[in-house]
């Protein structure tokens, strides 16, 4: 059975949201936070599976992403702002708590929004980044940095060399990759190899590159569409809401790591999460290498339940391995939210 997803736009006086929706209206309620450079789209057929099985399964374009209010400045993409987005969105569909699931950059929203709204939260998931209860900053990345794969001397920032170059190079950053969005996002789109997990990442070296794809702003080489993540229609569509929208809004997230950090500070007394927390790791993600225990010694010290599960895939897991992420997602929910979701 196939759930029908629709569309929705939330205005308030501050913001826009645009997000798809899937399952009956008076069920329990998953919100999907997507990450950099995603859309709602991401979500599909983790909504599908989940508003099939009688969830109300919702998936926002993030602030500065697709149909949804794109800021002007850089200081608009602090999490503070996007957090306020999404309980907004929460007060919107009638509810007083959520399961929350976030991946890449979305993951932090969702850890800030469990630790400044912990009674609007009935669980947290979390796939490929982890929780850093600090705050995802460059500083508190790289000291998680396996110096065996980057030393220091050839590698300062690890894989993270590439947060670095945001904050130095922002506009030659955001000029690569909107040369020409469809490159961009063939390049950026590739299925997790085993091989990638035994070198250091293509990132550790941006800052030495002088830009991700090379000096001056150089855009992506043109790669094949790798089908085992995107279908030619999904691919078109990220390309052309990011070339519509441009790269500027969804690059701001990676330059407020102060801010996000003074505001995960403001929320110290609840660094400690007390919900149920699942973390999904990517076995073949070679920037959230979290078979690394020092990236998720925090988020071990700092979830009072927490279930770990392993997938063998890379970075883009609900695309390239869904019905293992959908597995792992529903079993969690049926065995810790039982009263919710059983």
């Amino acid at each position: 059975m196939t759930a029908e997803i629709s569309e929705h736009v939330l205005t308030t006086d501050r913001h826009e949201t645009f997000y798809l929706a899937c399952g009956p209206e008076d069920g329990p309620l998953v919100i999907f936070c997507h990450g950099w450079p995603e859309l709602s789209i991401t979500w599909s057929k983790q909504l599908q599976a989940l508003g099939a099985s009688g969830v109300r399964a919702i998936a926002p374009d993030m602030r500065g992403y697709g149909r949804s209010t794109v800021h002007p400045n850089k200081e608009d993409y602090r999490i503070e702002e996007i957090a306020r987005d999404m309980i907004e969105l929460l007060d919107h569909l009638g509810a007083d708590k959520a399961v929350w699931v976030g991946h890449d950059l979305g993951a932090p929203v969702m850890w800030s929004i469990a630790q400044h709204f912990p009674e609007r939260c009935h669980g947290m998931v979390g796939v490929c980044v982890p929780y850093l209860p600090a705050g995802l900053t460059l500083e508190n990345l790289v000291s998680t940095v396996d110096r065996e794969l980057y030393p220091e001397d050839q590698f300062p920032n690890g894989q993270w060399d590439y947060i670095a170059f945001y904050q130095s190079h922002f506009n030659d950053a955001t000029k690569a990759f909107d040369a020409d969005t469809q490159s961009t996002v063939h390049a950026l789109f590739r299925a997790g190899e085993a091989p990638v997990m035994t070198m250091p990442s293509f990132t550790a070296s941006t800052m030495a590159r002088g830009g991700l794809f090379g000096p001056n702003g150089a855009g992506a080489p043109r790669f094949p569409l790798d089908t085992r993540v995107l279908s030619e229609e999904e691919a078109q569509a990220y390309a052309d809401a990011l070339g519509r929208n441009g790269f500027t809004a969804p690059d701001s997230w990676y330059v407020n790591l102060a801010a996000n950090a003074a505001y995960a500070e403001q929320a110290k007394a609840w660094w400690m999460l007390q919900m149920p927390v699942l973390f999904v790791h990517a076995t073949y993600d070679p920037i959230c290498a979290t078979a690394n225990p020092a990236l998720v010694a925090p988020m071990r010290e700092h979830c009072a339940d927490l279930t770990e599960e392993t997938i063998e895939a890379g970075h883009w897991v609900a695309q390239e391995t869904p019905d293992e992420l959908n597995a792992a997602v529903m079993t969690w929910l049926k065995g810790k939210l039982p009263a919710v979701f059983g």
